[in-house]
């Protein structure tokens, strides 16, 4: 399964392209950063992530779009600002013909780490691991997009093993 992770934000978007087979350790297959300056127009800034995304779908190919879900106890500014690139990021999925799966903070540190209250280096140290990396992705936008993209692989293999179960053919 090829997932793109995403971590939607105004400024940095990071974004990180997993793969992951059944039984495997999954794989980074490539990540970025998509910037966009303060001084352009909020329009401009829109386009420029909702276009480098488009591209990024195209170019990977992925199965699905995993995106972390809004939580927030920022200032209302910061809220609006990363709902509008959410936004546009999830019209980048629907047009390219990717389902989105979302996934909120406490879920994808859970997933990786065995607690919704993990710290970030403890969260960049269980990416890196995971993807066997010699050091921690870098910029944190990148490291939490992989991240998500982990939780979705992760969260994907146990309902995978659930549907076994119910059809008969999970382990006894």
């Amino acid at each position: 399964m090829r997932v793109l992770g995403v971590d939607p934000g105004m400024a940095d978007t990071g974004w990180a392209l997993l793969e992951g087979e059944r039984g495997g350790a999954p794989s980074l297959r490539a990540s970025g950063l998509i910037r966009t300056p303060a001084s352009a127009a909020l329009t401009s800034r829109l386009r420029t992530i909702h276009q480098d995304l488009l591209e990024v779908l195209r170019i990977g190919r992925p199965e699905v779009v995993a995106i972390e879900e809004m939580f927030f106890v920022k200032a209302a500014s910061s809220v609006r600002a990363t709902l509008q690139a959410r936004g546009v990021i999830l019209l980048a999925a629907e047009l390219y013909g990717a389902p989105v799966r979302e996934y909120n903070p406490r879920q994808v540190k859970s997933a990786l780490t065995g607690s919704g209250s993990a710290e970030k280096a403890q969260m960049q140290r269980m990416v890196s691991s995971a993807l066997r990396l010699d050091a921690v992705l870098r910029p944190d936008d990148v490291a939490d997009a992989a991240a998500i993209a982990l939780c979705h692989l992760r969260s994907a293999r146990m309902q995978g093993m659930r549907v076994l179960d119910r059809i008969g053919g999970g382990r006894k």
